[in-house]
């Protein structure tokens, strides 16, 4: 469903991304790992056309993300880390109207059934988003997710700021749309729910994708023991030339 094959972006002498080779699969919930700037988010931003590769293809649902733009963007749906909704309209009128942006019309039941499914309860769909926590923000936008049937999902440090029963929530909800076969790309930095909701997790450094593991084969620390031990290579291997 997302495929990457030799991305790769400049700018002048500075490569953000090096020859990325990446397939995610529907179902699949692949974790990007890396210090800022390793090139998690800017993986994001060329499947999603925000900037040009310099070389190289990012596929969703194989179209070709350059040449194919509004067909490719209208299978896959983004949540940054800060979800960008009108403060002043409800939950509710959001995901009205970013339904109709996607060309879709349902009716009042079944956009609450939406966000039901997202999880937000009670009145709150009724509520303007600007008395929302970020959690209940996030759970808008995963109820747009829902809503526009998308095949891929992209989120960018998605857990970034939340509490651990918010944090808990969002990955099942994100369990719930793999088990629905979305193919699912996270950038982040939350360890713990890579482990719990992660299938694989893909370690970043410098641009260049240096390792992939399977989740499910290893326990937490194992997993921060093979991130950190990646994170400081360089300084170890500098230390032993010294």
């Amino acid at each position: 469903m997302l495929e990457a094959i030799n991305l790769t972006k400049d700018y002048g002498a500075h490569r953000a991304l090096d020859a990325l080779d990446l397939t995610v699969k529907g179902g699949e919930v692949y974790c990007l790992l890396g210090a800022n700037g390793a090139g998690k988010t800017m993986t994001i931003n060329l499947f999603l056309n925000f900037v040009a590769p310099t070389c190289g293809l990012a596929r969703i649902d194989g179209l070709d993300v350059t040449k194919f733009p509004q067909e490719a963007r209208s299978r896959v749906a983004f949540l940054p880390e800060q979800v960008m909704l009108y403060p002043r309209l409800s939950g509710l009128e959001n995901l009205d109207y970013f339904s109709r942006l996607a060309g879709l019309r349902h009716d009042r039941r079944t956009l609450l059934e939406f966000l039901h499914r997202a999880g937000l309860q009670g009145d709150a769909a009724e509520r303007p988003l600007g008395g929302y926590s970020k959690g209940m923000r996030q759970k808008v936008g995963i109820a747009i997710a829902l809503a526009r049937r998308v095949k891929a999902l992209l989120l960018d440090e998605p857990t970034s700021g939340l509490d651990p029963q918010a944090s808990y929530e969002f990955s099942r909800l994100i369990q719930q749309l793999a088990a629905a076969d979305v193919a699912v790309l996270m950038a982040t930095h939350d360890l713990f729910r890579v482990k719990e909701t992660g299938t694989r997790a893909g370690i970043m450094k410098a641009g260049r994708l240096v390792a992939e593991l399977e989740t499910q084969t290893l326990t937490a620390v194992e997993l921060e023991r093979i991130y950190l031990q990646h994170m400081h290579a360089d300084a170890s291997n500098a230390e032993i030339a010294a």
